[in-house]
């Protein structure tokens, strides 16, 4: 579990819990035990397993949970995921926080795979980006693997990305030559994509040294197309495409024969996926 996530369950749980919770502590026996099963409501592809067993951890050592899914699964109304057993109290207690993660990093997922699944017998891959609820993006990013895309940068420091507001402020493709080549020397191992607004810049960097992405920045489908002409059968620059990507266009987007197409939405706009925790009767 890296670090970063831990500190976000420790914040999740302090801000549900805050000094107790009081219903629990009134209302429920410290002796009773409880089994429970988090069941799905809807169907789409779980993720956030391991989150989960990190905030009953954080909750109660004593909880027994067995994981009945793996994440990355496809999952259908009325599965059961999850199984939990221990004391009444704590998993009241962690009720909510372990949904909350559940629901959010399933959604995300759910969201990818509908992506994943729309643009199947293309070479197109769905990538994420950073659009992501601030302190969520190793969740986020990690929900849209289980989904089936492909994780672009985590932040600012892991690729250089020239977009239109930089290409502006550096001023002539030398100079912006000059740029990459100074980042490379410093940086070997970092990709640079650089962004296209239009067919003549897909060019223009086309011919440019130690460019590894070019992204095309809402380019119609003949556009796309071109671009992809342009490139030929070198295997690189990857080329990307952004802009106006939706359920009912991505097929058509990856058809152009584009290596990747990003998708804001499926992190800035995921719905939750329907879970819940049922409590059975104990023998």
């Amino acid at each position: 579990m890296h670090e970063s996530v831990e500190r976000l369950i420790q914040a999740a749980l302090a801000e549900d819990i805050g000094p107790g919770d009081l219903t629990s502590r009134y209302f429920v026996p410290a002796e009773r035990r409880a089994t429970g099963f988090i069941v799905a409501r809807e169907s789409g592809v779980l993720s956030g397993g391991d989150v989960a067993l990190e905030v009953l951890r954080q909750v109660d050592t004593s909880i027994e949970v067995t994981l009945l899914v793996e994440d990355g699964s496809r999952i259908s109304s009325g599965a059961y995921l999850i199984k939990l057993e221990g004391p009444a109290r704590s998993l009241l207690t962690a009720e909510r926080t372990v949904l909350n993660f559940l629901q959010r990093m399933s959604g995300v997922a759910s969201a990818t795979r509908q992506y994943v699944d729309a643009v199947k017998g293309t070479n197109a891959n769905i990538l994420d980006t950073r659009k992501t609820i601030p302190g969520w993006r190793r969740l986020d990013k990690l929900a849209v693997t289980h989904g089936g895309g492909v994780n672009h940068r985590m932040g600012l420091y892991d690729r250089v990305m020239v977009k239109d507001n930089h290409l502006v402020a550096e001023g002539r493709v030398e100079e912006l030559q000059q740029a990459i080549a100074n980042l490379k020397a410093d940086h070997p191992d970092v990709e640079v994509e650089l962004e296209a607004d239009n067919l003549t810049q897909v060019e223009a960097f086309l011919g440019m040294e130690y460019v590894d992405h070019i992204l095309l920045d809402n380019m119609s489908l003949a556009e796309l197309r071109r671009a992809v002409e342009l490139r030929g059968d070198k295997a690189s620059p990857k080329l990307e495409a952004s802009g106006g990507v939706n359920l009912e266009t991505v097929a058509g987007i990856a058809e152009t024969g584009v290596d990747f197409i990003s998708v804001g939405a499926i992190t800035h706009s995921a719905r939750a996926l329907d879970l819940a925790l049922d409590f059975v009767k104990r023998e």
